[in-house]
Order: C-alpha cells, then sequence, then structure tokens
C-alpha cells in the first residue's frame, strides 16, 4: 500500500468515534503509526464534525441531519441525508480500509454492509448491527474475507481470549462482563420509576444518552450476547453474563476442561478501540495501566433476572433466529426514546420491549429487506402502545 492506513470513522462526534481519533493522533504523535483518516459521519453535530474533519484533513463527510448538512461549515466534500453515511463509504472507501462502524442503533447496517462490498476491515463498535442483522452481515463478511473485529469492551475482550483457538468444540462457555449499571442490587419495584437523572448516572463509563440507559435497563448486556453469538457462532445456552462493577475484567472464555481465560484491563475504551485498528499486532499504548497494587477486591454478581428480564428476552431472540433480533433491537430503539421523552416509565422500557417481541413473530431473515420490515413492524407495534398513540387516547 503507497499511502498509509485509511480510516473512515461513522459516528464521529460521538463518545467512541471521539476516543478513535483521540487514538490515531496519540499513535501518529508516538511514532507507532500513521493513518490517514479520509471519512467522517454524524447524525448531527456539525460544529464538531466540521473541527474535526479540519483537524484531520478528511476528504470526505457525512451528515444525516439535512439541516445539520446545510449549516455545517468545514472542509470536505459533505454528503447529507439519512443514507449519507452508505454514500460516503461506497464514494470513497478502498480494500484494506479500516471502518470504524460507531453510528448507534440500527442506522449504520447499510454503511457496515457498504463497507464489506468494500473490501474494509470492519472495526464495529455498533452492536446493533449484528444483533438486527448478524444473519446477513456475517455471510457478506465471510464472502469477502473481510474481517469483524468488536470495539466493545467485552467482545474484544473475548476475541482476544479466543485469538488462536480455532477448535470452538473446545469452548464451553462465553461470559460476558457487566458493570449493573446505576440499578446494581436494586429490585423491579425499586427502579420501575426511575428518573431519567438517575438513568443517566453510570458509575463508571461516560457515554451517549441511548446507550446509558441501555445500561440502566441491561439492554445493552442483552444486544451484546445477541452480538457475540453471531461473531463467535455459539448458541444461547453458551453465552452467558454476570455483574462485574470494577469494570476490570471484562469478559472470560470457560473451556471443556475446566480452564478459564480472562481479558483484564482498567475501563478504558482506547485500549480496545486501538487494538481494533492495530491488530494483528499490539502496540505501546498511552491508555490507563492497571495498578494491581490499588486493586484489593474482585466482585461478581449474578445478574438479577427479575428486576432486569431483558437478558432472558435475548436469549429467547438467538433461539428464536430470523427477525427476532431486528424486532428486539427496534422496540428497544423506540421504548428508550419514549422513555427519554418523558413519555414512558422507566420501568415500561422493557416491558414494551418484551410485548413486541411476543407479537412480533420472527421470519425467516434471507436480507436486508426482512430485516427492515421486521424493524418497522417493531416500532410501529411499540408506537401504537405508547400513552400519545391515536389508539390509547
Amino acid at each position: 500500500m503507497s499511502h498509509p492506513p485509511r480510516i473512515l470513522v461513522l459516528g464521529s462526534t460521538g463518545s467512541i468515534g471521539q476516543s478513535t481519533l483521540d487514538v490515531v493522533t496519540q499513535l501518529r504523535s508516538a511514532g507507532l503509526r500513521d493513518y490517514a483518516v479520509v471519512g467522517l459521519a454524524a447524525g448531527s453535530n456539525s460544529a464538531l464534525l466540521a473541527r474535526q474533519a479540519a483537524a484531520t484533513g478528511a476528504t470526505d463527510v457525512a451528515i444525516a441531519d439535512l439541516d445539520a448538512a446545510a449549516a455545517y461549515r468545514g472542509p470536505g466534500r459533505v454528503h447529507s441525508g439519512p443514507d449519507a453515511a452508505r454514500v460516503l463509504v461506497q464514494a470513497i472507501a478502498e480494500p484494506g480500509d479500516i471502518l470504524v462502524a460507531a453510528i448507534v442503533g440500527a442506522a449504520g447496517i447499510d454503511a457496515v454492509l457498504a463497507g464489506i462490498e468494500r473490501g474494509c476491515r470492519i472495526a464495529l463498535a455498533n452492536k446493533e448491527t449484528l444483533v438486527a442483522a448478524g444473519s446477513v452481515v456475517i455471510p457478506a463478511a465471510a464472502k469477502a474475507g473481510v474481517d469483524i473485529i468488536p470495539v466493545d469492551s467485552e467482545h474484544c475482550a473475548l476475541f482476544q481470549c479466543l485469538h488462536g483457538e480455532e477448535k470452538r468444540g473446545e469452548v464451553e462457555r462465553l461470559v460476558l462482563t457487566a458493570s449493573g449499571g446505576p440499578f446494581r442490587g436494586k429490585s423491579a419495584s425499586e427502579i420501575a420509576s426511575a428518573t431519567i437523572e438517575q438513568a443517566l448516572s453510570h458509575p463508571t463509563w461516560k457515554m451517549g444518552r441511548k446507550i446509558s440507559i441501555d445500561s440502566a435497563t441491561l439492554a445493552n448486556k442483552a444486544l451484546e450476547i445477541i452480538e457475540a453469538h453471531w461473531l463467535f457462532g455459539l448458541p444461547a445456552d453458551q453465552i452467558d453474563a454476570i455483574v462485574h462493577p470494577q469494570s476490570i475484567v471484562h469478559g472470560f472464555v470457560e473451556f471443556i476442561d475446566g480452564s478459564v481465560l480472562a481479558q483484564c484491563g482498567p475501563p478504558d475504551m482506547r485500549t480496545p478501540i486501538q487494538y481494533a485498528l492495530t491488530w494483528p499486532d499490539r502496540v505501546n499504548a498511552s491508555g490507563h495501566r492497571m495498578n494491581w497494587a490499588e486493586l484489593s477486591t474482585l466482585e461478581f454478581e449474578q445478574i438479577d433476572h427479575q428486576a432486569f428480564p431483558v437478558i432472558e428476552l435475548a436469549w429467547q431472540a438467538i433461539r428464536a433466529g430470523g427477525t427476532a433480533g431486528a424486532v428486539l433491537n427496534a422496540a428497544n430503539e423506540v421504548a428508550v426514546e419514549s422513555f427519554l421523552s418523558g413519555d414512558i416509565s422507566f420501568g415500561t422500557i422493557t416491558t414494551l420491549v418484551g410485548e413486541a417481541c411476543a407479537a412480533c413473530a420472527p421470519q425467516p431473515a434471507h436480507d436486508l429487506s426482512d430485516i427492515r420490515e421486521a424493524d418497522a413492524e417493531a416500532r410501529r407495534f411499540v408506537n401504537s402502545h405508547l400513552p400519545h398513540s391515536p389508539a390509547n387516547a
């Protein structure tokens, strides 16, 4: 390759996107890696996007919101509209590029598939891509010979533990860890009427609003269980999650001989981001180091499935297959948005998701049209059951 490795960052103004650009800058400043950031995509934060484009020299930017696109005053060729990220990828991506997929929600699926078609390595931070469309995305990546490297700290941990372990029949169980969110140890009745402020107050991670609410309901862990199913090819009964409030151990792999491999590290998203960018190599990171002298206790607790029933919905979705993951994901997106808008209570989020999963029977998922149809059906169902719905007026 005659030029430095090229990177496209989708969701560049979000927390993962900003951390990715920080990692690129640090690697370049340390003389460890030289990357060319050629494309950036954002939802509506045109001011930050303009600063990022100026700092990175990106040739192309994408903005989903049309008003924000009209207000953009930065460099680069501008792609606008709901499909802008996919159009950007199709316009500039080259084989061997790294596509950092950090757009929140199902909106990033088309862009990821476009990156696969262009031969990009996918650094996947958008769990919804596989939750909703794993049956389409994974075969497409395999056919194109494209690597999908997970950026989520938990999946990156499992990926590292499984590196070189080609005999997947020797794996007994994968265990994701969860911080427990702001309501760890609380009962279902105690958290049912939680406020937006309380639900957004994550004890460990600083994240966007949607993923913070998902952490509070443990929907993020439910989505990650489904994502792990697609990434590592294991059934529901071989994927579990456990609460670990220190967020030091990010994942376990249990083997059939009783051995267990765990991946540990301080809670710093720059470490898995850097690993995805430099894989299969490791380089001297600028992230936090483990201080074992200060680490006196590691706690692990079983998840309270009565307080957090969405985990069971994830296992059910894996077993059902087809469009079940798309239904769960879409229903959760609408329910979370409704909670953040003040339309429903915190406890109603998972209730609506469960009702949608029961009402929208899973169908075969052969292509994206099947996924989109299931997604739309789930959104219609949840919207029709909101307090402001005409059906409930």
